[in-house]
């Protein structure tokens, strides 16, 4: 939250007693939508860390991600690979914190939420924002990668 903090987001901050590695668990504790959860996930392209904030209500398209990416291959990372390439655990990686810059993309379908719940670097914490606040916090490129 520190890091979130600095950066100038104001929240609100939650944090859980249990953890809410997952969108559906993270959506129950928040009394939201299960789209509204930003979730954070890292893909290797070409063995190369990418990020994509998508909504929880859907599965990314792998495919789209490729060509998008001008990529030979795209495959989600493995847990290892996320704590690697983002300092932080799969269920709870924040959209800011790492511990370098990684190319980061934006679904445009959670500009369709006013309130968006991110996670903040842990799976039992996470906090407010909006799809502007997330695109300037990460410089994260919009694009469409719901799966159909």
């Amino acid at each position: 939250m520190d890091v979130l903090k600095a950066r100038g987001v104001n929240g609100p901050f939650r944090e859980f007693t249990v953890p809410t590695k997952t969108a559906a668990d993270a959506a129950t504790a928040l009394h939201c939508e299960v789209g509204a959860i930003a979730s954070t996930l890292v893909f290797m392209a070409d063995d190369e860390p990418v990020v994509v904030l998508k909504s929880g209500a859907f599965r990314v398209d792998t495919e789209k991600l490729r060509r998008h990416l001008g990529a030979s291959s795209v495959r989600q990372a493995t847990p290892d690979e996320v704590r690697e390439a983002t300092g932080q655990p799969v269920g709870g990686v924040s959209p800011v914190g790492w511990p370098r810059p990684i190319p980061c993309l934006i679904d445009d379908s959670l500009a369709a939420f006013g309130q968006l719940w991110a996670a903040c670097g842990t799976p039992n914490a996470v906090f407010g924002t909006s799809f502007g606040e997330l695109r300037s916090l990460t410089g994260a490129i919009p694009i469409s990668l719901r799966q159909d």
